[in-house]
């Protein structure tokens, strides 16, 4: 499909800088692309309403890492500037990462992080397109962790960074309260809204919860630069489901409970590792799934998601899910009326369309 399909117009205005507070007073789009009355709003504690007893929330419990690095590449004499974003460990001393600048890092290059005695080393391994690169680091496993959590900061979305500084207050901000998989690089953002007087109102209500795992990366930022969604490269993230948690999926949807993925990440994830006739079972490894309309949603019944950037794989992924025309309306109207964007901003409840 043509990318220029999913653009549209965003004002600067509608880009949040911080999150509502509290986090579940935030606004709520539901989108109902099999009714008459396609759009409504509300707020987030709308949800205990929404749903229905016997319906199951699935969130992405992945903790975001301080993975962005700023530091030297070192060439002999020669010592310039560089920053890196990590976004997909593939051993315990290897990491794969977006670096700046691209074009002046070199195989075999020494990046340096931080100073002095916390001063953390890596060699360029490999180099790839887009700035993409592989590190090895002189330390491993939790050594590696820790020395990275020392020097490292939380990797703010350039839509964010771009307007002011990270600072200690997005160290909580840009977490879920129940992040516990250390791994990810970027939050899922959908997950930012719920509290713990919001879980005690669904657990109530007899709403249930269901926890799956995916170490999102920072490709989850990269622009489209194809024409096409055929020409676009899709980068890996690593996530896992348990057994226990596929057989309480299974059994929600034998007894007709609606599966409700909280994000992109989650929905991603559980499609993975769905089969064709829609069973979920244990599954671990990494996935690449690009969904664009045409795609045949295997498990998903509702999803809750911010709102996304013009072009992106996103909106892509939730106008697979809804319908394009039904999605260009909904943002159409949330611009119009007031809804903040991206990942401090406010959300969406997708019906998936029949």
């Amino acid at each position: 499909m043509r990318v220029d399909l999913f653009d549209f117009d965003l004002p600067d205005e509608r880009i949040a800088l911080r999150p509502a507070e509290p986090r579940d007073s935030a606004r709520l789009l539901v989108v109902d692309p099999n009714s008459t009355t396609e759009l409504t709003d509300g707020h987030v504690r709308d949800l205990v309403t929404l749903l229905l007893p016997g319906d199951v929330l699935v969130f992405n419990d992945t903790k975001v890492i301080p993975a962005q690095l700023e530091g030297t590449r070192i060439r002999g004499d020669n010592i310039v500037p560089v920053s890196a974003t990590l976004h997909m460990r593939t051993a315990a001393d290897r990491w794969k990462a977006f670096a700046k600048p691209g074009k002046r890092i070199k195989e075999g290059d020494i990046l340096r992080f931080g100073t002095g005695d916390d001063a953390l080393d890596a060699t360029v391994l490999e180099k790839g397109d887009a700035g993409e690169v592989t590190l090895g680091f002189g330390v491993s496993g939790p050594a590696l962790d820790t020395a990275i959590a020392t020097v490292g900061h939380i990797p703010l979305p350039p839509y964010i960074a771009s307007k002011r500084r990270e600072d200690d207050r997005d160290r909580t901000d840009y977490q879920t309260i129940y992040a516990r998989e250390k791994g990810a690089v970027a939050a899922p953002t959908a997950g930012l809204h719920f509290t713990p007087e919001l879980f005690e109102l669904l657990d109530k209500k007899g709403i249930e919860r269901a926890f799956v795992t995916l170490h999102v990366g920072a490709g989850t930022f990269l622009p489209v630069k194809a024409d096409d969604t055929a020409d676009h490269l899709m980068h890996y993230e690593t996530g896992y489901i348990d057994a226990a948690t596929a057989d309480k999926l299974n059994d929600a949807k034998a007894r007709d409970g609606r599966i409700v993925a909280v994000g992109t990440t989650s929905l991603r994830l559980l499609e993975s590792a769905a089969s064709e006739d829609g069973n979920m079972a244990e599954w671990s490894g990494n996935t690449n799934i690009f969904i664009t309309p045409g795609y045949r949603f295997k498990f998903i019944d509702m999803l809750m998601t911010n709102f996304h950037l013009p072009r992106s794989t996103l909106f892509m992924l939730v106008s697979a899910f809804s319908g394009l025309d039904t999605m260009r309306a909904a943002y159409d109207h949330a611009i119009k009326t007031g809804y903040r964007f991206y990942s401090y901003g406010d959300t969406s409840l997708l019906k998936r369309k029949i």
